[in-house]
């Protein structure tokens, strides 16, 4: 029989990987993610890969988040020749997240050497380069939402909406082997049903086995209208307090959210700030991206004042006090503003980016306000100001944390516990149930949920477990 194997995002969030075998030789692989958070997971992106990249078939992306995709280039440079899988809109992203990568692994080698070469220690190379990215790419193989098609000899896939970002997939595998198709579904990253921008998550109803995320496996997000109202009254205290208001934010997904919810409040007489930066170069060609496909986009949200004929998805129309920073001197300008201004920057977990610049001027004064608007993943700098930290070490100096600090789960592009239990509660037959891509306590508590609710048994795999489909 074929045979799955659990290489990544296993007991946590990051490093999304699976690898389909069958007894005829076709391997197949889900996703190439990166892992990210503590330095010991971050390590976990220079090991051997526990396959031979060049024997791969195929490999099939559910999208272009670099938790799932950041690890392609690398498995280009080691071997690997086939075609990368994905939907149209995660191709033109995956150009855009790729190659931004690229130049932070080329710019993090660069700066380490600089200090070891000082003190006579071996210079270390880039997990991969700007080259390496740029081969992956030329291996793209776009396709379209609900089309079938054959990937390698007994591995059909299917796309379909995960209603997490744009091109964001559930990966449907109908696998062959000995006569004997099951088929098996993988999640991806289910969006939650609140998404200004998105569709829902499609609804499937078929599988042997499913592979479920959990990053929010023990919660419900906090009512939606309740956390738009509660970033209005941010918005407004930060005025009266007479600070700016940081909000780091990831560049494809929440940050098109973002500008969608702060142009409402702009057209509603609700934005009391003066000017909001958009200071992300990958977050202002995601913009294009998705102005690209805007067809793909739930747009019936958008503010029936404006014409239906004229919703084109460009930021500036639904924000006309958006100022797009691209390079790096319009960046250090935004330090000018001492007060008024809303500056969304990456990254999304607060581990790197033009979002530390932005904490190095504005965190240690009490009247800023720092909006978190998604999930925190272990180890980062994001996790620890959510935690209450009093200071934090960043740009290799010690900041003091005394602006206000805002969490506001109810933005996340993660479906909540009950999200997910209704979406597999669809399926007819009660499939083999895996659950992936969360922290252990969060899996466990949506296991418990899953067995009281649907009186589904589900699993919780360990690193490198191996399972016939």
């Amino acid at each position: 029989m074929a045979l799955l194997s659990f290489l990544g995002a296993i007991q946590e969030v990051t490093g999304s990987c699976y690898l389909i075998e069958t007894h005829a030789g076709t391997r197949v692989l889900l996703d190439c993610g990166m892992h990210q958070g503590q330095r010991k997971n971050e390590d976990k992106n220079s090991a051997p890969f526990p396959f031979d990249p060049s024997s791969l078939d195929a490999v099939v992306l559910s999208h272009a988040h670099i938790d799932h995709s950041g690890l392609l280039p690398r498995l280009v440079s080691e071997g690997y020749r086939g075609r990368i899988h994905c939907t149209d809109a995660t191709a033109e992203l995956l150009e855009l997240m790729l190659l931004d990568s690229a130049q932070i692994q080329e710019k993090d080698a660069e700066w380490e050497n600089k200090w070891r070469a000082r003190i006579g220690k071996p210079l270390i190379q880039p997990l991969y380069t700007r080259v390496d990215a740029e081969r992956a790419l030329s291996q793209r193989e776009p396709h379209s939402y609900a089309e079938t098609f054959e990937v390698a000899p007994g591995v059909r896939i299917t796309f379909h909406d995960a209603g997490h970002i744009l091109g964001s997939a559930i990966v449907q595998a109908d696998v062959t082997d000995f006569g004997q198709t099951r088929k098996l579904v993988f999640s991806g990253d289910l969006g939650n049903t609140c998404s200004p921008l998105m569709y829902p998550p499609t609804t499937l109803t078929e599988a042997d086995v499913i592979l479920m995320e959990s990053t929010y496996g023990d919660r419900d997000h906090r009512d939606h209208d309740a956390t738009i109202e509660e970033l209005a009254d941010i918005l407004q205290q930060a005025h009266r307090d007479g600070g700016n208001v940081l909000m780091p934010s990831f560049a494809v997904g929440r940050t098109q959210d973002l500008i969608y919810y702060l142009g409402r409040f702009y057209r509603e007489g609700r934005l009391p700030q003066q000017v909001v930066f958009l200071d992300s170069p990958m977050a202002i060609g995601a913009n294009a991206i998705y102005a690209h496909f805007k067809d793909q986009l739930d747009l019936n949200g958008i503010s029936p004042a404006i014409d239906p004929s004229k919703r084109k998805l460009y930021a500036e129309r639904w924000l006309p006090i958006l100022k797009s920073t691209s390079t790096p001197e319009e960046s250090m300008a935004i330090n000018r503003f001492k007060s008024g201004a809303i500056i969304i920057a990456g990254s999304g977990m607060c581990n790197g980016g033009r979002i530390l610049h932005h904490f190095k001027h504005n965190l240690w004064r009490e009247e800023c306000h720092l909006v978190i608007p998604g999930f925190q993943a272990q180890g980062t700098l994001g996790r620890v100001i959510v935690d209450g930290a009093s200071s934090v070490k960043l740009l290799h100096q010690r900041i003091a944390v005394n602006a206000k600090v805002h969490t506001l789960g109810g933005f996340s592009a993660h479906a909540g516990q009950s999200q997910l239990i209704d979406w597999v509660s669809h399926f007819k037959k009660r499939p083999e149930l895996y659950l992936v891509h969360g922290e252990l306590d969060r899996m466990q508590a949506l296991q418990q949920a899953l067995k009281r609710r649907l009186n589904w048994d589900a699993a919780i795999p360990e690193p490198g477990d191996r399972i016939a489909l």
